[in-house]
């Protein structure tokens, strides 16, 4: 596939080796998320009594519908099929869970509280590149299945 030409610039994914970087860029950060996603789902009740201690309602559903998401988010960041769907739900997923679940501001402890920190952080990184491959959804990608909605 040659790189999709953007208005006034150069093709997208024009470089050499550019489809192949965005193809395992996509296969890193989906496989990771899909991955975390099957741990919500095989590790529910101890994932949703972090959730209740957290003070979130019907923890053991909502870690169950965050697993599903970020299973579902994952898979079509790998795929390239209903890739707005799936990166904006992790976006919202991944800056959702640094506000409510990794709120170190509110820990006494210092170690817990580099903890959460760490948790954090990690969450709102991944949600920028979240919402970077959902800035690229409109574009062809290549290696994908390119299913939308519309």
């Amino acid at each position: 596939m040659s790189g999709v030409l953007l208005q006034g610039g150069p093709a997208l994914f024009g470089s050499p080796g550019a489809e192949e970087m965005f193809l395992l860029a996509r296969l890193l950060f989906g496989g990771v998320l899909a991955f975390m996603g099957v741990n919500h789902l095989t590790n529910v009740g101890d994932m949703a009594g972090y959730a209740e201690m957290k003070g979130l309602p019907a923890p053991k559903l909502t870690v169950v519908g965050t697993g599903v998401m970020l299973v579902a988010g994952g898979l079509a960041i790998i795929t390239g099929a209903f890739v707005v769907l799936g990166a904006g739900a992790l976006a919202v997923f991944l800056l959702a869970s640094a506000v409510l679940m990794h709120d170190f501001w509110t820990v006494d402890d210092p170690q817990q509280q580099q903890t959460e920190m760490t948790q954090f952080l990690k969450n709102v990184v991944m949600a920028g590149a979240a919402l970077a491959f959902l800035t690229l959804a409109s574009a062809p990608w290549p290696y994908a299945v390119d299913l939308a909605l519309v």
